[in-house]
């Protein structure tokens, strides 16, 4: 287990907790929660620190952190750098021990015999022959089709490297796993996917998570930080929030008693301390004020408290997209888009990564010239755009309150810390300069800056990215409260249902009007990745050219395993084929074949059968299982086709229903390794026949 024992931590001159005192035990699966900027981070490295990985070293100020010696750690980083490796190789080198053995096995140079028979031993003993499998199967719940397993990792988009990273970081052998945002670029398929494969790790999970459905879905266990303390509770969020509030309401009674109990003290020792007959009873007072422990106050729950100013103008259209062709160079990604932003519009936009949901955005609020068709905008406009790009273009030198100055005019600086102040920019953080910020923080002040301009469309790209639970439930009421047009893309549920009343599905190069609400979007997503699964199938159906077989041990040594039991039959089937070789003349230097009577030619054939049936058999075995786990599969998509299941109530009923298709997906990619390194090994047979 972990243990903490009073431990304090302190970061660029800040406490960041002290006292930290708790027990985390294999097997829980623990929420991390807390404000951003309250220390989540740096518990993960320290914890890191402690086991001796990690790029940033955290020491401790006070106290003790214990850990087993024989842990393992596996930590999704917030980045991925530029690679030539492939995504499926990227993704098997987060199996550290079965990597090392496969590059081994595959360069038997420098390798005694003795040694390849102990690496075969522990290979076998990692289950390292089902690891590739395990691999594609990781790749395909976080939506990446087999056809991308060979690209480079450098190939692909900022967010497709993270779900490579998270991808890699569930390969690993580990006994701790610390996931930080792993949801943050995954679409709603991928994360109810990421929910069953949490709950199905045997190891001991640490998430850091702003996502409250994911987060009810997978943890055991919240380990709140809060005014410099961690507290573990049990239960998932909702059973946190609810214990929380219970303790905080007996805190404010105890703090209220306890202040009373402080001002009679007071009073009776300011009353009677300079009497000789009360001295004594005085100073005993005193002492009893210094004995009692310092209680704070019941904090209000939500710190942020800001709302949207109603705009100074309004005309309709706002915006107006007509027959559009969108795109980059002269490729247009979206075709014929039309799409019309009035006052009254609440638009969420849906779509699998890279579908072109950001390339639409940036062409309504014109960062990106259409190719062909209309772009039209009101004279009126205002717009209040949020995405990364704002967020990393945040003057770094600059504090909140400069960067608001600039655009307050002469508005008094009591108003701008107090319209700071609602979204928690208090103290010394209103002149902290941004660069010291958070990704939290500077999302909190990016939306500030937009809310003091009072826009009246707000277009916002994945918003909630680095906001905490807090931070989302009060951009939540203020954008149902805000007067002027909204469109969103974001994968937050309930953002998205709380907040939009129309949505657009951005698939295939085109925009349509989607029929549905967001749980509607869950099953067309998971429609979608059957039909593109049953389609990478088919292709994959033909074996492989021999050329371009993957350095996968698995299959070699299958092949190997196949030779060795051919045994004196080969030696047999050599002896019949050798009359039937070419012989060189000295006349002609020509070659001809010893003719074969009809009982030879029987003979090679049949022995050509008997050493070729046990592949044959493997083959139909293979066959017979697929075609039975693909009647299964299809029978269970039609239960998760059902209105009804994704309703709250019957939340159990998917979850065990996704657990089973998981499973039997797992099954039919094993039989499906199995018959292609059946059907290679029986063509090159045939081919060395022939």
């Amino acid at each position: 287990m972990i243990e903490f024992k009073d431990v304090s931590v302190r970061r660029d001159g800040r406490v960041l907790f002290s006292g930290a005192s708790f027990q985390l035990h294999p097997n829980q699966k623990i929420g991390l929660t807390g404000n951003n900027g309250t220390g989540k981070s740096t518990l993960f490295a320290l914890l890191l620190t402690q086991m001796g990985t990690g790029d940033t070293e955290v020491t401790l100020d006070k106290g003790e952190v214990s850990i087993p010696d024989s842990w393992h750690v596996a930590h999704m980083a917030q980045e991925v750098g530029a690679s030539r490796q492939t995504a499926i190789n990227y993704v098997l080198s987060g199996d550290e021990q079965w990597y090392e053995i496969n590059a081994a096995l595959n360069d038997l140079s420098s390798i005694s015999d003795e040694q390849i028979g102990v690496l075969h031993q522990q290979f076998d003993e990692i289950d390292g022959y089902r690891t590739p499998t395990k691999a594609a199967q990781i790749m395909a719940g976080l939506g990446f089709n087999t056809s991308q397993h060979e690209l480079p990792v450098e190939g692909f988009s900022g967010g497709w490297r993270m779900r490579l990273n998270l991808a890699k970081t569930l390969m690993s052998r580990a006994d701790l796993m610390l996931l930080d945002e792993p949801t943050n670029h995954l679409d709603l398929d991928a994360i109810l996917w990421l929910e069953t494969w949490i709950n199905q790790f045997t190891g001991l999970v640490i998430v850091i998570s702003h996502d409250q459905a994911f987060l009810d879905a997978t943890v055991d266990h919240i380990l709140h930080v809060e005014q410099q303390k961690i507290t573990l509770y049990t239960g998932n969020y909702q059973q946190f929030i609810r214990t929380r509030h219970e303790r905080m309401a007996q805190q404010q009674q105890a703090f209220e008693k306890q202040q009373a109990t402080r001002a009679h003290l007071d009073d009776f020792i300011r009353r009677f301390r300079a009497k000789a007959s009360k001295a004594k009873q005085a100073q005993s007072r005193i002492k009893q004020l210094e004995r009692m422990s310092e209680l704070s106050p019941m904090m209000a729950d939500n710190p942020f408290s800001f709302k949207f100013y109603p705009p100074a103008n309004m005309s309709s259209p706002l915006i107006e997209l007509t027959q559009a062709d969108i795109g980059y160079g002269e490729t247009p990604l979206l075709h014929n888009a039309n799409v019309q932003v009035t006052p009254d519009t609440r638009l969420g936009l849906l779509g699998m990564n890279g579908a072109g949901k950001s390339t639409l955005i940036k062409a309504l609020v014109g960062e990106l010239e259409i190719l062909s068709g209309s772009y039209r905008v009101s004279d009126t406009l205002k717009l209040g755009y949020f995405n990364q790009h704002q967020m990393d273009a945040l003057d770094a030198k600059a504090s909140p309150l400069q960067m608001l100055r600039r655009l307050a005019g002469k508005t008094s600086d009591a108003q701008l810390r107090s319209f700071l102040g609602s979204f928690d920019f208090r103290g010394e953080r209103i002149d902290t300069p941004s660069e010291l910020f958070s990704g939290g923080e500077r999302a909190r002040l990016t939306l500030a800056l937009i809310v003091w301009q009072r826009p009246n469309v707000l277009v916002l790209d994945e918003p909630t990215n680095h906001l905490d639970l807090q931070m989302r439930q009060a951009l939540t009421l203020a954008l149902q409260g805000f007067e002027g047009a909204v469109v969103l893309v974001s994968h937050d549920r309930e953002l998205i249902a709380n907040v939009c009343d129309e949505l657009y599905l951005v698939h295939d190069g085109r925009i349509d009007e989607f029929d549905g609400d967001i749980s509607d979007y869950g099953k067309w997503l998971a429609e979608k990745r059957k039909q593109d699964n049953a389609a990478d199938k088919n292709s994959d159906k033909k074996p492989k050219n021999k050329k371009e077989s993957k350095k996968f041990v698995s299959r070699e040594t299958a092949k190997a395993n196949v030779q060795a039991n051919q045994g004196r039959n080969t030696e047999t089937l050599e002896h019949l084929t050798a009359t039937s070789r070419p012989v060189q003349t000295k006349a002609d230097n020509t070659a001809v074949s010893n003719p074969l009577s009809k009982e030879e030619l029987r003979k090679i054939a049949a022995e050509q059968r008997k050493l070729t049936a046990p592949i044959r058999r493997d083959i139909e075995t293979n066959e017979k299982s697929l075609a039975a786990i693909d009647t299964k599969l299809t029978t269970l998509e039609k239960k998760l086709a059902e209105t009804d299941l994704y309703e709250e109530n019957r939340k159990a009923d998917l979850l065990k229903l996704l657990e089973e298709q998981a499973s039997l997906q797992q099954q039919h990619s094993e039989h499906e390794e199995k018959l292609l390194i059946a059907m290679t090994t029986l063509e090159e047979m045939e081919a060395e026949f022939s």
